[in-house]
């Protein structure tokens, strides 16, 4: 591994070719906070798909370009005097120091979920006046609801046995029933968002990270599906032309072959 001096030397060089690139690049030289954006969410969901396929290589890389993203907003910002990498670097430094008075302060906590409570309980301090303002309203729904369970539990507003996670689960999935039998559109949709909520809150109980566990079971799918596929060809067919017997028999075997 680098030793610290030669880490600061490469953030160094970082800063320095975003310097140049900023200054001499027509295409760098172009870019907005606003035109980076979709890039820089792009960006963070392959580092996601990196960590989730275990690919450390790949994290690396990754990690770079979303490094690069932080340099650049922070370049730009230094641009108009607003901020530079400095500014952030020492603004996320202060609140780290202030959030943990039980590394930096006197304060003494017995566990993580201890915490979690003392770190909400410090943003409302700060002036935020909901525990739920630190949500981004363009979070994807799975994962902005599993948000704002972590963040509601870090208050105390929270189930105390996953047992009775699980009986309100069950609860909503016969709220959901009734309403499929009496087809009342608009409630089904409605109750269909209660069982996910609540299936997301169970996941919390359970130590699962619920959008890690739905895009593994999306990954396992698309790899299953695609073996299918090539069975079929192989075959010279087409899906649409065999029986949903002759497609189980395909996908049993994928399912074999990830030891299922």
């Amino acid at each position: 591994m680098n030793s610290r001096k030669d880490q600061l030397k490469a953030f160094d060089r970082l800063l320095t070719i975003m310097d140049e690139l900023r200054e001499q690049c027509p295409w760098d030289k172009k870019q907005t906070m606003e035109t980076l954006r979709h890039l820089t969410i792009e960006e963070t969901y392959e580092l996601g798909d990196a960590i989730l396929d275990n690919d450390l290589q790949e994290v690396k890389k990754e990690l770079g370009d979303v490094l690069l993203h932080i340099v650049f907003y922070a370049k730009i910002g230094s641009e108009t005097n607003d901020f530079d990498i400095a500014d952030v670097c020492n603004d996320i430094c202060e609140k780290l120091i202030s959030r943990h008075p039980h590394i930096y302060g006197d304060v003494n906590v017995a566990d993580e979920e201890e915490v979690k409570r003392n770190w909400e309980n410090l943003k409302l301090k700060e002036g935020k006046k909901s525990v739920l303002e630190g949500v981004p309203k363009s979070l994807p729904a799975l994962v902005k609801a599993s948000r704002i369970q972590d963040k509601v539990a870090g208050v105390g507003f929270d189930w105390e046995e996953p047992q009775q996670v699980f009986e309100k689960l069950q609860e909503e999935l016969g709220e959901l029933q009734h309403e499929v039998n009496q087809n009342n559109t608009e409630k089904i949709e409605e109750e269909f968002g209660d069982v996910l909520f609540s299936m997301i809150n169970y996941a919390r109980f359970l130590k699962v990270n619920p959008e890690n566990a739905l895009e593994r079971t999306n990954k396992k799918f698309i790899k299953r599906f695609q073996y299918l596929e090539s069975k079929a060809k192989e075959m010279n067919k087409s899906l649409k032309d065999m029986t949903l017997a002759e497609m189980d028999v395909f996908w049993n075997q994928a399912k074999e072959s990830d030891g299922r």
